[in-house]
């Protein structure tokens, strides 16, 4: 049985033939994001990581990751509201888990 964190996640936009590139530029993209991401963290620059975080839930939900979304704005959430380290933290690892399981292209059958 698979748990939840190891099952990848497919864009909803991915088997469109006129958009299938720009979905895979954004899967490219993501272990940079995933590391400004976490150099925020590292500083604590709370306002700069809040603001990855907001970019990141819109920018996720245009490519068809709607996945990434909740966890995108719960880490958002947790910045702005000035949430403990730890709290940030976990949203932080939970976010990060869900960016580095993104793929490009559809789901399979």
């Amino acid at each position: 049985m698979t748990s939840e964190t190891s099952e990848l996640i497919y864009s909803t936009l991915g088997d469109d033939p006129d958009l299938a590139d720009i979905v895979e530029m954004f899967v490219d993209e993501m272990p940079e994001r995933v590391e400004t991401l976490t150099k925020f963290f590292i500083a604590k620059d709370w306002e700069e990581l809040g603001r990855m975080a907001h970019q990141l839930k819109g920018a996720a939900g245009s490519y068809g990751f709607d996945d990434l979304t909740p966890g995108s704005a719960a880490l958002e959430e947790s910045v702005r509201k000035g949430g403990t380290e730890a709290d940030i933290s976990t949203a932080l690892d939970h976010l990060v888990d869900q960016c580095q399981r993104v793929r490009p292209g559809g789901a399979p059958y």
